[in-house]
């Protein structure tokens, strides 16, 4: 593990922007795998999903989230030091979608800005990126965007959603603490086989097929998932990274408000609360309403269900990513004073 404490970084607020588009697994679904659907929504607990338009990209929501939270913050774009963008739905393969964003968002040609390919660990590891940054003093204020363009139509897990998170020096914020952690040998359990140097696109990998009567079609290009082998890595790492980052930030269980984790499934999301003996309350949930929106989970979920919480005073939080990889990270971190616009549907 990594663990790393990072002091003179204030969390000054976030915006969370999702598409307008939403999708019912239960009734947006052909007839006959409607039992199926039910049940998966039982289990998994994911109803509904936001969906972004065919001309929409993951920096347009993105986009919306970072113009939303800059008139609120009143910050001066010149002012803007760094931009990180945590994604793996870029707009191109080059050139990266942070330069892009730059000039649209209006910054200086001064600005630091770059991709960092990540999925659902992105917020904790995008956090510590750039907090890294600012610590160091060469940064002031930064944004870090992280977010993808996940969700299809007939796939039930995956949303859409664009997050932007801004930091900046303070020499009285309270510090960052981070556990963050790799492990490369599990990375079949999610991945895209197809489109990279190693199995480059090619006409029968855009051929659609299913493995069985009641599967949905999908694509050679499409996500593998192993449910199993993710089930089994978030429910045995993801408790004691918690653990392990209480104890280095010396910080009791009951001080923190909220736990907010990534929103993988009801199983695996239920199991890592029991396992760490956490009351429902203080660990909300965006699953049902807005499925799994990857690396965007932790934002939509801190947006959508506490965002007026974490305006209003000090609150003291845990945020957990984990997937893609294998990796997981986690995020102590103590916000007050901070903006919270309400989400942003576009």
């Amino acid at each position: 593990m990594m663990q790393a404490t990072l002091n003179n970084v204030r969390f000054a607020g976030m915006a969370t922007c999702v598409p307008k588009r939403v999708v019912s697994n239960l009734t947006d679904c052909r007839p006959e795998i409607r039992a199926d659907r039910e049940r998966l929504v039982r289990n998994i607990g994911i109803e509904l999903r936001r969906l972004s338009h065919d001309w929409q990209c993951f920096s347009d929501l993105a986009f919306d989230a970072t113009e939303k939270l800059l008139d609120t913050l009143e910050w001066n774009r010149a002012d803007i030091d760094a931009l990180i963008v945590v994604t793996q739905s870029p707009d191109y393969l080059a050139p990266s979608t942070a330069i892009i964003l730059q000039d649209r968002l209006g910054l200086s040609t001064g600005t630091i800005a770059f991709d960092v390919n990540l999925g659902c660990s992105a917020y904790p590891f995008g956090l510590h990126l750039l907090g890294s940054m600012i610590a160091a003093g060469g940064v002031k204020k930064g944004l870090v965007l992280v977010g993808d363009k996940a969700g299809t139509f007939n796939d039930p897990l995956f949303s859409d959603a664009g997050t932007a998170t801004a930091l900046e020096f303070d020499t009285s914020a309270p510090p960052m603490y981070f556990d963050l952690n790799s492990d490369g040998s599990g990375h079949k359990a999610i991945i895209l086989p197809v489109g990279g140097s190693r199995e480059p696109v090619a006409p029968q990998h855009l051929v659609q097929f299913k493995n069985g009567e009641f599967d949905h079609w999908r694509r050679a290009v499409d996500l593998v998932l192993d449910g199993p082998a993710v089930l089994s890595f978030s429910t045995q790492r993801v408790p004691p990274a918690v653990k392990s980052l209480l104890e280095y930030a010396s910080a009791p269980i009951d001080s923190v408000d909220y736990f907010i984790f990534h929103q993988a499934n009801r199983m695996i999301n239920e199991t890592i609360r029991k396992k760490l003996g956490l009351e429902p309350e203080k660990v909300p949930s965006t699953l049902r309403d807005f499925g799994n929106t990857s690396g965007a989970s932790l934002p939509v979920t801190m947006t959508a269900r506490i965002h007026e919480q974490l305006g209003a005073g000090l609150n003291r939080l845990i945020l957990c990513g984990f997937g893609i990889g294998l990796s997981w990270g986690t995020c102590l971190v103590d916000i007050e004073n901070a903006k919270f616009p309400a989400l942003i549907e576009s």
